[in-house]
């Protein structure tokens, strides 16, 4: 069982090859095992992007131009899986197997749409043809297509029918398979056992964060601001969620947190959740 960092929360401590190199290190000697990289994030990206992604509190950074093969390779780390765009695998579609495959990783990971309506369930339906088309080519290259949610497919598209449930049912088996985002689902109100549950084996990987808050103190009821935490201090059953996950056949569980981290240290942050997947991993 493999144990890894998404990339997204290193933004801010990856802005140049020094700065890069001891952060890698850190993630090494904290237990991990390797990253997961964003096509995003190992390119110089736009200025768009930067502010997006700075406005969501999940700045990329500037290591787009570091050489991040040499780094990972010095580091020891390796790489799980790459992220990207359906839309960039549709038209650059060798491309992105051959970087997948210069990084040693056999997973291609879409990260979900950018706006796009999944409460649409023609769009829905004809997004997960899409992945079925984009997951068989990858299959006859040697590689795997995953899907990797958030909180929008809990939209439901037509009574009783979200759209999650149409990418599961309409993606044939043998060409996607998906990363499930427990964190996100939860967050969505959702039942996070129950949707991996349904996925069984076709959940390869287990993004994982805690949810909980750093509230102190007195606070207004009933108003209690949720957000991502380090593994073990929220309120979620990640040990719960790990026993389904292990059952499932993940090969890697790679962990996810956002802006909330603490004393604002991204590296401090995944230092103490290691602690917890340690100990269970």
């Amino acid at each position: 069982m493999k144990k890894a960092v998404q990339q997204i929360m290193l933004g801010t401590v990856t802005g140049s090859e020094s700065q890069a190199r001891k952060t890698l290190q850190r993630i090494k000697a904290a237990g991990y095992d390797g990253l997961e990289l964003n096509r995003f994030m190992i390119h110089p990206s736009s200025l768009m992007v930067r502010l997006m992604t700075r406005a969501a509190g999940m700045p990329t950074g500037k290591g787009g131009g570091l050489d991040w093969h040499s780094l990972l390779e010095e580091s020891g780390l390796s790489v799980i899986s790459l992220h990207a765009d359906l839309g960039s695998l549709e038209r650059e579609t060798e491309a992105v197997i051959q970087e997948a495959r210069s990084f040693r990783t056999d997973k291609i990971v879409i990260t979900g749409m950018y706006r796009f309506n999944y409460g649409d369930e023609t769009a829905v339906r004809t997004l997960a043809q899409r992945l079925n088309r984009m997951g068989s080519k990858l299959k006859g290259e040697g590689l795997s297509l995953l899907y990797h949610n958030h909180n929008v497919e809990l939209l439901q598209v037509s009574p009783g029918l979200r759209a999650y449930d149409v990418l599961v049912n309409e993606t044939e088996a043998d060409a996607v398979n998906f990363e499930f985002d427990s964190y996100w689902f939860t967050d969505g109100g959702a039942d996070a056992g129950q949707w991996m549950k349904k996925l069984s084996g076709r959940m390869k990987l287990w993004h994982i964060t805690d949810r909980g808050s750093r509230l102190s103190g007195s606070a207004m009821t009933p108003i209690l601001k949720a957000d991502s935490m380090e593994l073990g201090t929220g309120n979620m059953d990640l040990d719960g969620l790990r026993e389904i996950a292990l059952s499932n056949g993940i090969e890697a569980v790679v962990l996810e947190s956002h802006k909330n981290w603490i004393q604002k240290d991204p590296v401090r942050s995944l230092e103490v959740s290691a602690k917890w997947l340690n100990e269970r991993f």
